[in-house]
């Protein structure tokens, strides 16, 4: 690659970044973290697949169930959703709404969502 290249190319980029919404910016960074910590993008991910997800929890709700109550979490990526469900939980400390966090487990598909029951999960670190 030329200067003159590289020099169009950072351009590019740097409009690109200007005229990108909060949301499109958030996405990036996201899905630039994800891939940094070897993460497989929730879009990818198949039913049945043991993953890796690295994002951001979205929303956390508890689910008060008669049989079995249940504690999930939305972690998006910056590609897509997969729900995180603890069963038989009300509460998990540190599980919050913009934490982020690296889930493990095998993905499975309940209506349309992705969804890895009872995950292996580790908190990151405040940001």
């Amino acid at each position: 690659m030329t200067t003159d290249e590289g020099s169009r190319v950072s351009l590019r980029r740097l409009l690109r970044r200007l005229t990108a919404s909060e949301a499109e910016i958030e996405a990036q960074e996201l899905r630039r973290e994800s891939a940094e910590s070897g993460g497989v993008p929730a879009r990818q991910c198949t039913r049945g697949q043991v993953v890796s997800v690295t994002g951001r929890l979205r929303t956390v709700v508890y689910t008060p169930r008669t049989n079995l109550p249940t504690l999930e979490a939305d972690l998006y990526d910056g590609s897509d959703v997969v729900t995180l469900v603890w069963l038989g939980r009300r509460h998990i400390a540190g599980i919050e709404p913009g934490r982020h966090l690296t889930a493990r487990g095998r993905v499975a598909v309940r209506g349309d969502r992705k969804v890895i029951y009872n995950p292996y999960y580790e908190l990151e670190s405040p940001r």
